[in-house]
Protein backbone atom coordinates (compact mmCIF):
# COMPACT_ATOMS: atom_id res chain seq x y z
CA UNK A 1 0.00 0.00 0.00
CA UNK A 2 2.78 2.49 0.68
CA UNK A 3 3.80 2.10 -2.67
CA UNK A 4 0.73 3.00 -4.13
CA UNK A 5 0.34 5.76 -1.62
CA UNK A 6 4.18 7.20 -2.13
CA UNK A 7 3.54 6.89 -6.24
CA UNK A 8 -0.07 8.57 -5.80
CA UNK A 9 1.68 11.70 -3.87
CA UNK A 10 4.35 11.99 -6.86
CA UNK A 11 1.42 12.22 -9.03
CA UNK A 12 -0.67 15.02 -7.38
CA UNK A 13 3.04 16.93 -7.35
CA UNK A 14 4.42 16.71 -10.69
CA UNK A 15 1.27 15.54 -13.21
CA UNK A 16 -1.38 17.44 -10.99
CA UNK A 17 1.26 20.26 -10.41
CA UNK A 18 -0.81 20.83 -6.41
CA UNK A 19 0.24 22.96 -4.23
CA UNK A 20 2.32 20.82 -0.94
CA UNK A 21 -0.49 21.40 1.16
CA UNK A 22 -3.02 20.21 -0.88
CA UNK A 23 -0.73 17.17 -1.47
CA UNK A 24 -0.36 16.73 2.57
CA UNK A 25 -4.14 17.02 3.06
CA UNK A 26 -4.54 14.10 0.03
CA UNK A 27 -2.40 12.20 1.37
CA UNK A 28 -3.32 12.41 5.14
CA UNK A 29 -6.64 11.48 4.39
CA UNK A 30 -5.80 8.56 2.10
CA UNK A 31 -3.40 7.03 5.03
CA UNK A 32 -5.74 7.93 7.65
CA UNK A 33 -8.28 5.72 5.90
CA UNK A 34 -5.53 2.91 4.90
CA UNK A 35 -4.29 2.92 8.43
CA UNK A 36 -8.59 2.08 9.78
CA UNK A 37 -9.27 -0.26 7.49
CA UNK A 38 -6.27 -2.55 7.03
CA UNK A 39 -7.05 -3.55 3.27
CA UNK A 40 -4.66 -3.20 0.17
CA UNK A 41 -6.18 -1.06 -2.26
CA UNK A 42 -7.16 -3.45 -4.54
CA UNK A 43 -9.26 -5.14 -1.93
CA UNK A 44 -11.32 -2.10 -0.69
CA UNK A 45 -15.24 -1.86 -1.36
CA UNK A 46 -18.05 0.44 -1.05
CA UNK A 47 -19.00 -0.96 1.86
CA UNK A 48 -15.31 -0.93 3.79
CA UNK A 49 -15.62 3.46 2.57
CA UNK A 50 -19.47 3.37 3.89
CA UNK A 51 -17.68 1.82 7.13
CA UNK A 52 -15.32 4.33 7.12
CA UNK A 53 -17.95 7.35 6.86
CA UNK A 54 -20.37 6.28 9.61
CA UNK A 55 -16.86 5.74 11.82
CA UNK A 56 -15.68 9.42 12.03
CA UNK A 57 -17.96 10.96 14.06
CA UNK A 58 -15.35 12.96 15.09
CA UNK A 59 -15.09 14.88 11.65
CA UNK A 60 -17.73 17.30 10.25
CA UNK A 61 -19.62 16.98 7.31
CA UNK A 62 -17.08 19.64 5.40
CA UNK A 63 -14.04 17.41 6.61
CA UNK A 64 -15.98 13.97 5.57
CA UNK A 65 -16.17 15.42 2.58
CA UNK A 66 -12.78 16.25 1.61
CA UNK A 67 -12.14 12.87 2.93
CA UNK A 68 -14.14 11.42 0.43
CA UNK A 69 -12.70 13.67 -2.17
CA UNK A 70 -9.27 12.45 -1.32
CA UNK A 71 -9.97 8.98 -1.34
CA UNK A 72 -11.87 9.40 -4.67
CA UNK A 73 -9.17 10.83 -6.31
CA UNK A 74 -6.44 7.81 -5.31
CA UNK A 75 -8.82 5.48 -6.50
CA UNK A 76 -9.28 7.34 -9.67
CA UNK A 77 -5.63 7.34 -9.84
CA UNK A 78 -5.34 3.39 -8.96
CA UNK A 79 -8.10 2.95 -12.30
CA UNK A 80 -5.89 5.10 -14.54
CA UNK A 81 -2.94 3.11 -13.53
CA UNK A 82 -4.69 -0.24 -14.26
CA UNK A 83 -4.74 -1.40 -10.91
CA UNK A 84 -8.29 -1.36 -10.05
CA UNK A 85 -11.72 -1.61 -12.55
CA UNK A 86 -13.71 0.58 -10.46
CA UNK A 87 -13.77 3.64 -8.28
CA UNK A 88 -15.70 1.80 -4.74
CA UNK A 89 -15.72 5.63 -3.90
CA UNK A 90 -18.79 6.26 -7.00
CA UNK A 91 -21.60 4.68 -4.96
CA UNK A 92 -20.84 6.88 -1.90
CA UNK A 93 -22.75 9.76 -1.48
CA UNK A 94 -21.30 12.61 0.03
CA UNK A 95 -22.48 14.65 2.87
CA UNK A 96 -25.01 17.82 2.22
CA UNK A 97 -23.13 20.74 3.09
CA UNK A 98 -24.68 24.17 3.39
CA UNK A 99 -23.94 26.84 3.06
CA UNK A 100 -20.47 28.22 4.57
CA UNK A 101 -20.27 31.63 5.66
CA UNK A 102 -17.17 31.93 7.69
CA UNK A 103 -17.31 34.34 10.77
CA UNK A 104 -16.49 37.90 9.48
CA UNK A 105 -15.01 40.69 12.05
CA UNK A 106 -16.51 44.49 11.72
CA UNK A 107 -14.78 47.27 11.03
CA UNK A 108 -14.44 48.19 14.42
CA UNK A 109 -13.14 44.83 15.72
CA UNK A 110 -10.44 45.19 12.88
CA UNK A 111 -9.37 48.25 14.25
CA UNK A 112 -9.39 47.02 17.82
CA UNK A 113 -7.21 44.44 17.05
CA UNK A 114 -4.78 46.42 15.13
CA UNK A 115 -4.51 48.89 17.71
CA UNK A 116 -3.54 46.37 20.36
CA UNK A 117 -0.46 45.57 18.90
CA UNK A 118 2.55 46.88 20.86
CA UNK A 119 4.69 48.70 18.76
CA UNK A 120 7.57 48.67 21.34
CA UNK A 121 9.53 45.75 19.94
CA UNK A 122 10.03 44.88 16.54
CA UNK A 123 8.36 41.56 16.83
CA UNK A 124 5.10 43.78 17.43
CA UNK A 125 5.94 45.85 14.41
CA UNK A 126 6.00 42.53 12.40
CA UNK A 127 2.81 41.39 14.10
CA UNK A 128 1.00 45.07 12.94
CA UNK A 129 2.26 44.78 9.45
CA UNK A 130 0.76 40.98 9.32
CA UNK A 131 -2.63 42.37 10.34
CA UNK A 132 -2.38 45.07 7.80
CA UNK A 133 -1.22 42.98 5.31
CA UNK A 134 -3.78 40.21 5.15
CA UNK A 135 -6.94 42.95 5.96
CA UNK A 136 -5.59 45.32 3.18
CA UNK A 137 -4.45 42.71 0.51
CA UNK A 138 -7.15 39.96 1.68
CA UNK A 139 -4.07 37.07 1.13
CA UNK A 140 -4.54 33.35 2.23
CA UNK A 141 -2.28 32.53 5.21
CA UNK A 142 -0.08 30.41 2.68
CA UNK A 143 0.46 33.87 0.40
CA UNK A 144 1.48 35.81 3.35
CA UNK A 145 4.15 33.50 5.15
CA UNK A 146 5.79 33.51 1.69
CA UNK A 147 5.46 36.65 0.77
CA UNK A 148 8.52 38.54 -0.64
CA UNK A 149 10.27 41.43 -0.48
CA UNK A 150 11.12 41.95 -4.11
CA UNK A 151 7.16 41.60 -4.38
CA UNK A 152 6.31 44.73 -2.75
CA UNK A 153 6.03 47.95 -4.81
CA UNK A 154 5.22 50.03 -2.17
CA UNK A 155 5.68 54.05 -3.72
CA UNK A 156 2.98 52.47 -6.37
CA UNK A 157 0.71 50.72 -4.12
CA UNK A 158 0.28 47.23 -5.39
CA UNK A 159 2.09 43.65 -4.38
CA UNK A 160 2.60 41.12 -6.59
CA UNK A 161 1.25 37.40 -4.77
CA UNK A 162 1.72 34.05 -6.23
CA UNK A 163 -1.54 32.06 -5.18
CA UNK A 164 -2.94 28.52 -5.77
CA UNK A 165 -1.48 26.63 -9.01
CA UNK A 166 1.58 29.22 -8.72
CA UNK A 167 -0.57 31.53 -10.04
CA UNK A 168 0.33 35.23 -9.77
CA UNK A 169 -1.65 38.41 -9.28
CA UNK A 170 -1.43 42.03 -8.26
CA UNK A 171 -3.17 43.10 -5.03
CA UNK A 172 -3.54 46.56 -4.46
CA UNK A 173 -2.16 47.61 -0.98
CA UNK A 174 -3.47 50.57 1.18
CA UNK A 175 -1.66 53.40 3.00
CA UNK A 176 -2.24 52.14 6.80
CA UNK A 177 -0.43 48.85 5.27
CA UNK A 178 2.22 50.46 3.24
CA UNK A 179 2.77 52.28 6.50
CA UNK A 180 3.42 49.30 8.81
CA UNK A 181 5.33 47.36 5.94
CA UNK A 182 7.74 49.90 6.09
CA UNK A 183 7.71 50.16 9.93
CA UNK A 184 8.54 47.07 10.24
CA UNK A 185 11.23 46.93 7.64
CA UNK A 186 12.76 49.66 9.37
CA UNK A 187 13.87 46.76 12.37
CA UNK A 188 13.42 43.50 10.74
CA UNK A 189 16.17 41.26 11.49
CA UNK A 190 18.37 39.80 9.59
CA UNK A 191 17.95 36.44 8.07
CA UNK A 192 19.19 33.32 9.24
CA UNK A 193 20.77 32.44 5.83
CA UNK A 194 20.76 33.78 2.38
CA UNK A 195 17.96 32.05 0.87
CA UNK A 196 15.75 34.07 3.32
CA UNK A 197 16.97 37.33 2.85
CA UNK A 198 14.07 38.38 0.39
CA UNK A 199 10.93 36.86 2.61
CA UNK A 200 8.68 39.36 4.37
CA UNK A 201 8.21 38.15 7.53
CA UNK A 202 10.85 36.32 9.70
CA UNK A 203 10.67 34.24 13.24
CA UNK A 204 13.31 35.48 15.98
CA UNK A 205 15.31 33.12 14.54
CA UNK A 206 15.58 34.79 10.90
CA UNK A 207 13.87 31.96 9.48
CA UNK A 208 10.27 32.36 7.52
CA UNK A 209 6.87 32.54 9.37
CA UNK A 210 5.12 29.01 9.70
CA UNK A 211 1.72 29.06 9.17
CA UNK A 212 0.83 27.91 13.01
CA UNK A 213 2.94 31.47 14.21
CA UNK A 214 0.58 32.93 12.06
CA UNK A 215 -2.24 31.91 13.00
CA UNK A 216 -1.21 32.48 16.92
CA UNK A 217 -0.42 35.97 16.42
CA UNK A 218 -4.12 36.25 15.24
CA UNK A 219 -5.66 34.33 17.78
CA UNK A 220 -2.99 36.53 20.50
CA UNK A 221 -4.26 40.12 19.38
CA UNK A 222 -7.86 38.83 19.35
CA UNK A 223 -7.57 38.02 22.83
CA UNK A 224 -5.78 41.22 23.77
CA UNK A 225 -8.47 42.88 21.69
CA UNK A 226 -11.46 41.58 23.97
CA UNK A 227 -12.72 39.65 20.91
CA UNK A 228 -14.12 36.54 21.66
CA UNK A 229 -14.80 35.04 17.37
CA UNK A 230 -13.45 31.83 16.21
CA UNK A 231 -10.54 33.90 14.79
CA UNK A 232 -7.93 32.58 12.29
CA UNK A 233 -6.01 34.35 9.39
CA UNK A 234 -8.56 33.92 7.00
CA UNK A 235 -11.07 35.69 8.67
CA UNK A 236 -9.37 38.77 8.49
CA UNK A 237 -9.62 38.07 4.11
CA UNK A 238 -12.79 36.94 4.61
CA UNK A 239 -13.66 40.52 6.52
CA UNK A 240 -11.41 42.10 3.57
CA UNK A 241 -14.03 41.13 0.87
CA UNK A 242 -17.21 41.28 2.47
CA UNK A 243 -16.36 45.18 3.37
CA UNK A 244 -15.54 45.55 -0.07
CA UNK A 245 -18.78 44.22 -0.86
CA UNK A 246 -20.47 46.31 1.22
CA UNK A 247 -18.70 49.88 0.34
CA UNK A 248 -19.76 49.08 -3.40
CA UNK A 249 -16.73 47.41 -5.00
CA UNK A 250 -17.87 45.22 -7.88
CA UNK A 251 -17.81 41.40 -7.34
CA UNK A 252 -15.37 40.90 -10.50
CA UNK A 253 -13.06 43.22 -8.85
CA UNK A 254 -13.22 41.37 -5.35
CA UNK A 255 -12.77 37.95 -7.07
CA UNK A 256 -9.57 38.98 -8.84
CA UNK A 257 -8.05 40.68 -5.73
CA UNK A 258 -8.67 37.34 -3.83
CA UNK A 259 -7.56 35.27 -6.69
CA UNK A 260 -10.60 33.34 -7.29
CA UNK A 261 -11.03 31.15 -10.71
CA UNK A 262 -14.68 31.25 -10.60
CA UNK A 263 -16.88 34.06 -9.05
CA UNK A 264 -19.54 31.70 -7.89
CA UNK A 265 -16.53 31.21 -5.10
CA UNK A 266 -16.55 34.85 -4.36
CA UNK A 267 -20.18 34.76 -4.31
CA UNK A 268 -20.13 32.05 -1.57
CA UNK A 269 -17.38 33.85 -0.02
CA UNK A 270 -18.59 37.10 0.41
CA UNK A 271 -21.95 37.39 2.17
CA UNK A 272 -23.25 40.77 2.52
CA UNK A 273 -26.13 42.45 4.34
CA UNK A 274 -29.63 41.88 2.47
CA UNK A 275 -29.94 45.38 3.04
CA UNK A 276 -27.33 46.25 0.85
CA UNK A 277 -28.23 44.41 -1.95
CA UNK A 278 -31.38 46.01 -1.76
CA UNK A 279 -30.13 49.36 -1.37
CA UNK A 280 -27.66 49.05 -4.27
CA UNK A 281 -30.43 47.71 -6.91
CA UNK A 282 -33.37 49.91 -5.20
CA UNK A 283 -30.44 53.41 -5.54
CA UNK A 284 -29.62 52.27 -9.44
CA UNK A 285 -32.31 51.02 -11.00
CA UNK A 286 -33.29 52.59 -14.08
CA UNK A 287 -37.08 53.12 -12.99
CA UNK A 288 -35.77 54.53 -9.75
CA UNK A 289 -38.69 57.60 -8.97
CA UNK A 290 -37.34 61.41 -8.66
Amino acid sequence: MDGFVADYISYLRIERAMSPNTVSSYSSDVEKFFLAVGKAPSAVTTDDLRDYVSSRRDLSKRSLARTLSSLRSFFDYLVMEGERKDNPCDAVDLPKLGRYLPSVLSVGEVEAILDSVDLTSWQGRRDKAILEVLYGCGLRVSEAVSLRISCLFLDEGFVRVVGKGDKERLVPIGEAAVDAVRDYLGQRPSAAVSEYDDILFLSRLGKPLSRVSMFNIVKRQAILAGIHKEISPHTFRHSFATHLIENGADLRVVQEMLGHENILTTEIYTHVDRSTWQAAVLDHHPRKRG
